[in-house]
């Protein structure tokens, strides 16, 4: 017999985990939120806490890092509602038959509560590798950014084509001595403002080529051999003393896909109340997917409050769906 389980237990402690913790906590109810990582904040602290962010609202830009810090502050205002476990990695959820709660399962022990919210984004994550014979041998391969100072006055040469890659050449140009960006077509996959800003700066750009061969010693990367897509004879090679490889992750729900969640695309597939197919279990942020879905940080805010709101309603199936306002907290 379980003599207490929390209103709502949420999995994945990332931006969109943080902010369903607190919006549930304004809604007066018991909050755990469980992640496998040492701190808050998921990807944007573990990985990226120096880059910029420029599409939160209420920000023209602020670091990912000021982000999670600021969310933290608002989980702060109602901190006597929620519990935070770190690192624990679930490995399984099922519903309880004597008394219906879920049975939350980490690799240290067990929770108990009477709801379940999913926001672990795409699961766990590892980076894509650079896809050369000898890359592990050198320690100056990054795959993240998250100390730009360790690359001040250095010249760094950066793999990749998509937003990560463009925005980490803007932000170290003027930090590092020389930054080059290596793509291996003629456009990027960022957006056109800051492809732009590239494009008008000193980063030197390089399309489309791809990499041939590093060189080095000691542990060090000192040559990179890049072979143009178009003509694999036509060579460059770059004296560096960083790589930056920015080839996006290679990510996986793990465990949660053998929880019999319905998947659509990797994704759990949600309703319009972002309801799992098990009543109970809801999920938000990039971990769903429904018909219009928009994988953006603000996108995953106004999902948690739906879910959080679902989940109170399904604890209490006398109360109205009305949201709570934060206007409403007594300072």
């Amino acid at each position: 017999m379980i003599n207490h389980a929390y209103d709502l237990t949420i999995i994945g402690a990332g931006p969109v985990g943080m902010y369903a913790a607190f919006y549930a906590g304004l809604r007066g109810m018991k909050v755990k939120i469980i992640d496998a990582l040492p701190e808050l904040g998921g990807q944007l602290q573990a990985i990226y806490p120096e880059k910029y962010i420029y599409d939160a609202p209420g920000y023209d830009e602020v670091l990912a890092g000021d982000l999670i810090k600021n969310i933290k502050k608002q989980m702060d205002t109602v901190g006597e509602q929620i519990e935070v476990v770190l690192q624990e990695r679930v490995e399984y959820v099922k519903k309880r038959e004597e008394d219906g709660f879920f049975e939350i399962c980490t690799n240290k022990i067990c929770h108990y509560s009477k709801t379940v919210l999913i926001t672990a984004g795409k699961g766990a994550f590892k980076p894509r590798p650079l896809g050369v014979e000898n890359e592990d041998s050198f320690n100056n391969i990054h795959y993240f950014v998250n100390d730009m100072s360790k690359f001040k006055g250095k010249r760094v040469a950066i793999f990749g084509g998509g937003d990560s890659a463009v925005d980490w050449a803007n932000m170290l140009n003027g930090v590092s001595k020389e930054v080059t960006i290596i793509h291996r077509r003629d456009k990027f996959r960022a957006h056109a403002h800051s492809v732009e800003q590239m494009n008008n700066s000193d980063v030197d750009v390089l399309t489309p080529f791809s990499i041939d061969s590093l060189e080095g010693e000691n542990g060090k990367v000192s040559k990179v051999t890049i072979k143009e897509a178009k003509n694999a004879e036509n060579t460059k090679t770059l004296e560096v003393d960083d790589l930056i490889v920015l080839f996006g992750f290679l990510s996986s729900l793990g465990p949660i896909e053998d929880w019999d969640l319905e998947l659509e695309q990797r994704a759990l597939l949600v309703d319009s109340r972002h309801e799992t197919n098990i009543r109970g279990i809801f999920a938000a942020g990039d971990s769903c997917t429904y018909n219009g879905k928009v994988k953006m940080i603000t996108s995953g805010f106004g999902e948690s409050t739906v879910a959080v709101n679902s989940a109170f309603v399904h604890i209490n199936p006398d109360k109205k769906n009305a949201p709570v306002f934060s206007s409403a907290l007594k300072k």
